[in-house]
C-alpha cells in the first residue's frame, strides 16, 4: 500500500505584523537620523543669520578673521593678509563673545 502525503498550502498570514514592523522601523529611522539632522541644519542656519559685520569668526579651515561685509552668497572676511571671500557654510564658530568680550557693543552680553 502506498502512503500518499498531500502538501497543503500554508494558511494566509495577516499583513498587519509586517506593516507594523515597517512603521516602527520608519519611525525609529526618522527619530534617530532625520530629525536630529534637520535640527542641526536649522541651528546652523540661525547661527549664520545671526552673524554681523565686525564679528570675529573661525572658519572650517582654521582661518581666523573678522567679517568685513555680508553678501547674499557669502562673507568677506578680513584677515591680517587681506580680505577674502568665503561661503557662509565655511564659518565654523564665532569668537567675539567668548574671547573678545570688550568687542561687544555696550549693554549687550552673551
Amino acid at each position: 500500500m502506498m502512503l500518499t502525503t498531500f502538501l497543503q498550502a500554508a494558511p494566509q498570514d495577516s499583513m498587519l505584523p509586517t506593516m507594523l514592523m515597517m512603521a516602527i522601523m520608519f519611525a525609529a529611522f526618522y527619530f534617530l537620523m532625520i530629525r536630529p539632522q534637520m535640527q542641526r541644519q536649522k541651528k546652523e542656519k540661525n547661527f549664520q543669520d545671526s552673524l554681523k559685520v565686525g564679528s570675529r569668526v573661525v572658519l572650517t579651515s582654521g582661518l581666523h578673521g573678522r567679517i568685513a561685509q555680508i553678501q547674499d552668497d557669502g562673507f568677506i572676511i578680513e584677515t591680517l593678509s587681506g580680505k577674502l571671500k568665503f561661503e557662509k557654510a565655511a564659518v565654523s564658530r564665532e569668537f567675539t563673545a567668548a574671547r573678545f568680550p570688550d568687542a561687544l557693543p555696550e549693554g549687550e552680553k552673551k
